[in-house]
């Protein structure tokens, strides 16, 4: 299915009713721009209070924007309309810690004791970036977002546990204090960077080879910039190993109806 030439300009709604149909994108990056996206965590009841307290013990990583009763994909108050199974461009299935799937509508995997997180996620600052003169070279590329696992530990929580998952922009340096200043500006979308300047000092060996999404091309004087990412608790499944789980496939996220 071809994609709108200007994703920037749907309403969520739009976005969402592509999806549903069947579209996929590489990125939400700059879909909506205005509106507010979300990572989707879902477990069975017996999990979700863990993954409760595991959202409460690392904020900075896991934002609860919302959390739906069990079984219910229809989030509230983030986008009513919306339905969880089907509405966003791409999922990943969890069984035992190892996705073994990837798909376009979770509809058949979707259990009646499944409890949904909506969790901020950093996409949802960077119109406030641009619009202060900060280049979001991964939409420049046409890529999406540089994700990696670090050395830092989160807080346990149960039977989740795990590394923090940051993303990784490039920002020229004379820009890096303004970045932090915008972004500072949503503490429900992962708020300031975690880190800024040697990768090393995360543990990550090599920013061309990130652990999820794609490798993005710093310009001369830029510096990389790293932010706490959504995708954490997808690092907490695979340590963990629960029995199951469902959640959005990196960087192809849950587009609100909220404004960012």
């Amino acid at each position: 299915m071809t994609l709108p030439d200007r994703p920037s300009v749907l309403t969520p709604g739009q976005a969402r009713a592509l999806f549903r149909t069947g579209a996929d994108t590489p990125t939400t990056s700059g879909w909506c721009r205005g509106h507010a996206q979300a990572n989707l965590l879902a477990v069975p009841r017996d999990l979700a209070f863990d993954a409760l307290l595991f959202a409460h013990r690392n904020p900075a990583a896991c934002p609860v924007l919302e959390v739906t009763d069990p079984g219910d994909p229809h989030p509230r108050e983030m986008a009513p309309a919306a339905d969880l199974r089907t509405d966003l461009p791409a999922y990943r299935i969890y069984e035992h810690g190892v996705p073994v799937a990837e798909v376009g509508d979770a509809t058949a995997y979707w259990r009646d004791d499944l409890v949904a997180f909506l969790i901020g996620c950093s996409f949802s600052f960077e119109a406030a970036l641009a619009a202060a003169g900060v280049p979001i070279r991964h939409v420049e590329q046409g890529r999406n977002v540089a994700m990696f696992l670090t050395d830092r530990p989160c807080v346990p929580a149960g039977r989740l546990a795990g590394p923090l998952v940051v993303s990784m922009r490039p920002v020229p340096e004379a820009l890096v204090e303004t970045a932090i200043e915008v972004s500072g500006r949503f503490p429900t979308h992962h708020g300031p960077p975690v880190h800024v300047g040697d990768p090393a000092a995360l543990g990550i060996a090599d920013l061309g080879r990130p652990d999820f999404g794609d490798p993005v091309a710093a310009e001369p004087g830029d510096v990389p910039v790293f932010w706490a990412c959504g995708v954490t608790p997808q690092a907490a499944l695979m340590t963990g190993a629960p029995e199951f789980a469902i959640t959005h496939a990196p960087g192809r996220m849950f587009i609100t109806d909220r404004a960012d």
